[in-house]
């Protein structure tokens, strides 16, 4: 793919996931609607993605997608706002049982209802601070990206708890599957 970034409405074409549009743009990133998969996000310097139509990157259109994540993560932050995550139907109403290894002490049992919550809790809080390293005035790219990978190094971390998701597209992805 060309050194140019291409703008959002930017038609293109990847060989794994077919013709998408560009609906978003971060730091190293396209956030991609494809016909047939649906969203993903994309590396701008991926060797499978091709521009086939590309719009010019409009400062109306970049501001309007800064001014929609500022509030998106103003809410996010204030309003208590979650995407509703779906949990895997095979946990619904499932117990979490955490035994200590000494037999004189007491399990703790908590619903996995609760446990997902928290996990979601905390990957939307991730997200914001994702969203707040990317907009923040003050920083450096570099230190933009340095950043960033830590913050996919994190999600690489958490992606054990992949197996209580219902929906693949909700699950947390780390550096390897960031790759594709």
């Amino acid at each position: 793919m060309a050194e140019k970034i291409a703008g959002i409405g930017s038609r293109v074409q990847h060989s794994r996931y077919g013709l998408g549009v560009i609906t978003g743009i971060r730091l190293t990133t396209y956030l991609i609607t494809f016909m047939e998969a649906g969203p993903h996000e994309i590396n701008q310097f991926d060797e499978k993605l091709e521009v086939i139509d590309a719009v010019e990157i409009s400062s109306e259109i970049e501001t309007l997608s800064e001014v929609e994540k500022s509030l998106l993560g103003i809410l996010q932050k204030w309003a208590d706002v979650q995407e509703v995550v779906p949990l895997g139907e095979r946990w619904l109403k499932g117990t979490i049982i955490l035994k200590p290894s000494d037999p004189k002490l007491q399990s703790k049992e908590l619903p996995i209802e609760l446990f997902f919550h928290k996990i979601i809790m905390l990957r939307d809080r991730l997200r914001v601070l994702e969203q707040n390293i990317n907009s923040h005035s003050k920083l450096t790219d570099a230190d933009k990206v340095n950043m960033q990978q830590y913050i996919t190094r994190i999600y690489g971390t958490l992606t054990t708890f992949n197996v209580l998701f219902r929906d693949r597209n909700h699950q947390f992805v780390g550096e390897k599957g960031k790759q594709e």
